[in-house]
């Protein structure tokens, strides 16, 4: 583990990670706990909050591919508008969109980008295998 890449990292992405894995782990408890009560719709609000903060603090992150968007920026408009369509399904109601568009932004907008970061040179590789 090399903590000292990560704290020398610029803020945006200190706050890129920190907002992924605040998602990460309320998103976890999300798809656990009981549904439709208080807790429920208050942690879900912070997951929007933190997948939002993770989908705009990425736009701002471009150390790879010579300062331009990457690849994995397809993310971020994929988590913009899977947090619309989960916040719309959620205020009409219909638990089973809602339901589907929350797996579908924990793993797709959450899961796959954040497995994409462990690609050898890239910042989490480096903090958490040393790579």
């Amino acid at each position: 583990m090399n903590i000292d890449a990560f704290t020398a990292a610029p803020f945006v992405i200190q706050l890129h990670v920190f907002s992924a894995i605040g998602a990460l782990l309320i998103g976890s408890i999300q798809l656990l706990a009981p549904k439709g009560n208080l807790p429920h719709r208050t942690l879900g609000i912070t997951f929007v909050l933190l997948m939002a903060s993770a989908a705009i603090s990425a736009i701002f992150i471009r150390e790879i591919n010579g300062g331009n968007f990457s690849f994995v920026h397809i993310f971020v408009p994929l988590t913009l508008v899977g947090i619309f369509r989960l916040t719309l399904a959620a205020r009409r109601g219909d638990r089973s969109r809602h339901r589907g568009q929350a797996i579908g932004l924990f793993f797709g907008a959450l899961m796959i980008p954040g497995l994409l970061s462990f690609i050898p040179g890239r910042l989490m590789n480096i903090v958490v295998l040393g790579g």
